[in-house]
């Protein structure tokens, strides 16, 4: 039995990660737990091991049930600020699609969208800029790419998710 409830612990880590960005203008590295917490909490997604490789949980219900998913989060301060970026996405590595989890200064979750390996890769491959390489995307053309899959006024939205495999 763990001695902490989980949920408890992130809404803690929220608060602490929103009290030190005021504080200091800078961000605690701890927005790709809350969004892994966050999306297997809303989308059914069932945490996996760091020994997993290249994706962070797999759908437990339709329409992902069984996919292996990498999950992406990003809080946005500014929304006037223009090129956000998402971290590196794991192109090496056996995954079917990437949730990116959008926070607000709070690091709320406030939208989350869901794309396809295929379209990612596409993208990536249409993308002739040096930081396809490194398998950089803005949140721009993530969105674009992607279907947004669960918000925080409506909860989860509907979604045809293409899983076809490169």
């Amino acid at each position: 039995m763990a001695v902490y409830d989980l949920d408890k612990l992130i809404s803690e880590t929220r608060r602490l990660a929103a009290d030190y960005r005021r504080a200091t203008g800078k961000s605690l590295a701890v927005s790709s737990e809350i969004a892994k917490h966050d999306a297997c909490v809303q989308l059914q997604l069932e945490p996996v091991n760091e020994a997993s490789g290249g994706y962070d949980a797999l759908g437990q219900a339709a329409p992902w049930q069984g996919l292996r998913i990498q999950v992406k989060g990003r809080a946005i301060f500014d929304e006037g600020k223009g090129g956000q970026r998402i971290g590196q996405l794991k192109l090496d590595k056996e995954w079917d699609a990437v949730v990116l989890v959008l926070m607000d200064e709070a690091f709320s979750p406030v939208e989350m969208y869901l794309a396809g390996r295929h379209d990612i890769v596409d993208a990536m491959e249409n993308d002739t800029s040096k930081r396809r390489n490194r398998g950089a995307m803005s949140v721009a053309k993530f969105k674009h790419i992607a279907q947004r899959v669960w918000t925080a006024d409506e909860g989860r939205v509907a979604t045809a998710l293409d899983t076809r495999q490169t």
